[in-house]
């Protein structure tokens, strides 16, 4: 790497890399380090009355202290930090005092890992510590991290622009302790849904990612193309398709989390890659549906922080079974004043232009009464509430409701205004699903690019005879931003889709060499900021020969320094 493209302190930190291997120090040793404690678990034990405890720890340096034969640094673990108290002569007992002296004090910096071995104590100020009796360098840090400081409860210089803690999530990881907890919480809410799961006798299993036909929800694939076999390939937008299969071939019951890719817009609530939980059990409906997943969430809630409240923004949400239900007519009844039961397509459109929601020509009724919901209703479900009854439209999937053919048995569940969970008894007569299917086909026609594609191996599948069912998917995105407090599905992803980094534009080198410019002064300009030639039209020459020269001595380049003529000629060559 060109030292021109490394920052000052990235300059002094590779300088201690060069020196530590110069005394024979391993910057990133392979050996095993044999830890035997975690700090918080030392703090929540220590008592001053027990013997003296001999621990191992490692961590990363997040703070140091250094006053003359003593010293103290702060040590971040997985679980937490703690204070190490560092002597000099306790250190290097012998003659030889060069791993306190040059390796402690000079070579290691904030951000390198350290091992240490020593005993724990109090120290005269209250605060417990390990007092170091051997120091091992596990691994140099090239990087700085950025340095957040906290007194009296304010905290200065925090790291906290979100373009940069999204891509750089390692470093956010680090130094803002409390994003750590978000993710440790993400963990617990799978673990609690899966045992729970698992306590009522369900299978988890696995389904493809890669399918010929993008099955099991409306909405818009990724596309890519499988070369050996030479054909058109989807990632899934759902996995529901496949894990009916499972229960045709005779499982009861069966989930999966499972990885699903949309093509689609990407705002606070959206990730075009996303995880989502489904289960289907053989013999139930939506009614028992409802049952099993507020029981479910009222555990979840439970378990992950151990109240049935959660705070999100300003709304306190209770996850206290049971949850109000409501149809879908009577819920855009309850906030339009108008009843759209046994509407045509075009009395629904009247509708979307009185209530001045945008509808175009490729919208059949189930998108129509979806933009509706939408736009007038679903924000307003706050705490958690069962939209129930979905006009048949809107459901390609769900089985006739058994007191209404206009509707189906279906259910979402809405909290702090929005889709959390989406539930049938599942459609499985093979002749009603086949028109259902035929029907999508009709909008895709038309221009709906989200409609479904006719699945003629699960249509198979059905005619083999599938048990009533019953479905239930859920957002485990959402679901953790609701258990963690989060407003944006970011904050719970460890690495959400960004745009690409923008990248400075800079010429090559030949692009300069061309008016005349030094190959060996490309770098140096390029450090001034003349990224590209034209850069050079009209720039000020005594500014530019200030700054190489400056460039030329900071850096030890060690390069003849070029006159002013010579830049003159060199802005010449580009204004011509």
């Amino acid at each position: 790497m060109n030292i021109l493209e490394l920052s000052e302190q990235e300059i002094v930190r590779r300088g201690s890399l060069d020196e530590m291997r110069r005394m024979g120090i391993d910057p990133y040793p392979a050996a095993l380090y044999p830890t035997d404690a975690y700090t918080t678990e030392i703090k929540e034990t220590f008592s001053d009355d027990a013997p003296q405890r001999e621990v191992c720890i490692a961590g990363r340096i997040m703070s140091r202290r250094i006053m003359g034969k003593a010293s103290f640094m702060e040590l971040q673990d997985s679980k937490g930090r703690i204070q190490v108290y560092i002597s000099r002569d306790d250190l290097c007992p012998g003659e030889d005092k060069e791993l306190y002296n040059v390796v402690f004090k000079k070579l290691l910096d904030i951000g390198d890992f350290v091992g240490v071995k020593g005993y724990v104590f109090r120290t005269q100020t209250g605060e417990i510590s390990v007092h170091a009796r051997e120091l091992t360098v596990l691994s140099k840090s090239l990087r700085p991290l950025p340095i957040v400081k906290v007194k009296d409860g304010v905290t200065y210089d925090a790291f906290d622009d979100p373009e940069l803690r999204y891509r750089r999530r390692y470093v956010d990881l680090v130094v803002n302790d409390q994003v750590k907890d978000i993710f440790i919480k993400r963990t617990k809410v799978f673990n609690s849904m899966r045992n729970y799961f698992n306590d009522h006798g369900y299978m988890e299993v696995e389904t493809p990612i890669l399918q010929s036909i993008p099955g099991g929800a409306a909405a818009r694939p990724f596309i890519t193309h499988h070369n050996a076999l030479d054909i058109p390939l989807y990632l899934r937008i759902a996995d529901e398709l496949y894990l009916k299969r499972l229960i045709v071939g005779g499982f009861e019951g069966v989930y999966e989390f499972s990885k699903n890719f949309r093509n689609e817009g990407m705002d606070r609530t959206h990730n075009p890659e996303f995880t989502c939980m489904e289960i289907y059990v053989a013999y139930k409906d939506y009614n028992w549906m409802m049952d099993f997943t507020e029981k479910m969430l009222e555990k979840i809630c439970l378990d992950v922080n151990g109240t049935t409240e959660v705070k999100v923004g300003d709304n306190t949400i209770s996850f206290k079974a049971p949850f109000k239900r409501i149809t879908m007519i009577d819920a855009i009844n309850e906030h339009t004043g108008i009843d759209i039961a046994g509407m045509d397509e075009e009395q629904l459109r009247e509708v979307c232009r009185k209530l001045d929601i945008e509808a175009d020509e490729t919208m059949g009724k189930g998108k129509l009464i979806d933009e509706i919901f939408g736009e007038k209703c679903e924000g307003n479900y706050i705490q958690p509430t069962f939209i129930i009854d979905y006009p048949i439209e809107m459901s390609p999937l769900t089985k006739r409701h058994r007191n209404n053919p206009e509707l189906t048995e279906r259910f979402e569940l809405m909290v702090n205004g929005k889709e959390l969970a989406n539930a049938y008894s599942e459609l499985n007569d093979p002749i009603d699903q086949y028109e259902r299917f035929v029907e999508q086909m009709r909008l895709a026609e038309k221009g709906d690019d989200e409609a479904m594609i006719i699945d003629k191996d699960f249509i198979r599948a059905l005619e083999y005879g599938m048990p009533p069912t019953s479905g239930m998917g859920i957002g485990m995105d959402r679901l953790v931003m609701l258990m963690t407090g989060q407003t944006t599905i970011q904050e719970v992803l460890l690495f959400p889709q960004m745009r690409p980094e923008k990248v400075q534009p800079r010429d090559k080198e030949e692009a300069y060499t061309a008016i005349g410019v030094p190959a060996e002064w490309v770098a140096p300009l390029q450090k001034a900021g003349i990224m590209t030639v034209s850069q050079l039209a009209g720039a000020n020459p005594g500014k530019i020969f200030q700054d190489l020269c400056g460039i030329n001595k900071k850096f030890k380049l060690e390069l003849k320094n070029p006159t002013q003529d010579d830049i003159k000629s060199w802005i010449a060559a580009v204004e011509q």
